[in-house]
């Protein structure tokens, strides 16, 4: 990893969704999933208006210099298991493929952490699909164990 970024990491804001699906879509799992047009479907301006309503769920950014180079989805799950404590799911981690390998992924996780234990969460997860080795590699790194196994079925 080359030397750390500095990046301001905020909630995510309509003008980032572009940016935001761009990064989502590159790869060979999110280009099979993600309609990356111009301008985008409609459903993603939908999809950002309900998730900005939701308090239990941030979608934020990493900004570097202006340009959106990073994003994370934090959902704080409340639950009864565990004394009934809550959970943080973190999702759609995602770095622009020209500034991977600089910490901002790791910035990211950090803040996830930090926010879900802010929220009174005693736990953190979050799922990587299996081909995703090079994820895998990183997020072990950050102090993430391999503990379940994830299935998911789509509709």
């Amino acid at each position: 990893m080359t030397a750390t970024s500095p990046v301001t990491i905020r909630p995510a804001r309509l003008d980032d969704v572009a940016a935001i699906i761009a990064m989502l879509a590159d790869d060979h799992l999110g280009r099979a999933r993600e309609r990356l047009e111009d301008p985008l479907p409609a459903s993603y301006c939908e999809a950002f208006e309900r998730l900005s309503r939701d308090p239990n769920i941030n979608l934020v950014v990493a900004e570097e210099g202006g340009r959106v180079v990073g994003c994370l989805q934090l959902c704080i799950l409340p639950g009864l298991s565990s004394q009934g404590t809550s959970r943080g799911l973190i999702e759609d981690v995602r770095v622009a493929s020209d500034r991977r390998s600089r910490g901002i992924g790791e910035q990211l996780v950090q803040w996830a952490l930090g926010e879900a234990k802010a929220r009174g969460c005693k736990l953190a997860e979050l799922l990587t699909h299996h081909t995703r080795v090079d994820a895998q590699r990183f997020y072990e790194r950050l102090g993430f164990a391999k503990s379940h196994i994830g299935m998911t079925i789509r509709f």
